[in-house]
């Protein structure tokens, strides 16, 4: 799991002039990882897996792999149609509800099932 980060007030200006806002996405630190989970030791399938996220200590986000748009598999068949996947490629697909600001100093938490797998002081 990560967090895909996004500087809006960068993401605004560039909206504006009419350019591309990647600028917006790809800053340092704009997508801290957690740990890595092998699919093979899930005791479930990937799309029957919960996921939530807290900002100091308060669940902002929760979902569930089952009500994403795509399945996964699609997600990948997708993208790999238009870009060579390799192992250790990542791809974000989004956020359930509950997207918001973060400061310096927020904490922010992330378990996949009940594994606690990132943790993220905001700098």
């Amino acid at each position: 799991m990560g967090i895909d980060f996004t500087a809006r007030d960068v993401q605004s200006q560039l909206k504006t002039k009419g350019l591309p806002w990647e600028l917006a996405k790809g800053f340092d630190g704009s997508a801290p990882l957690g740990k890595f989970i092998a699919f093979e030791t899930m005791q479930k399938p990937i799309q029957d897996l919960h996921f939530r996220m807290k900002l100091n200590g308060e669940i902002k986000q929760e979902g569930h792999t089952a009500n994403m748009i795509f399945s996964v598999n699609k997600i990948i068949a997708f993208v790999s149609e238009y870009f060579t996947l390799k192992i250790g490629d990542l791809i974000f697909t989004g956020t359930p509800a509950g997207v918001g600001p973060v400061k310096k100093g927020d904490h922010l938490e992330a378990w996949l099932e009940e594994e606690k797998v990132l943790s993220v002081k905001v700098k």
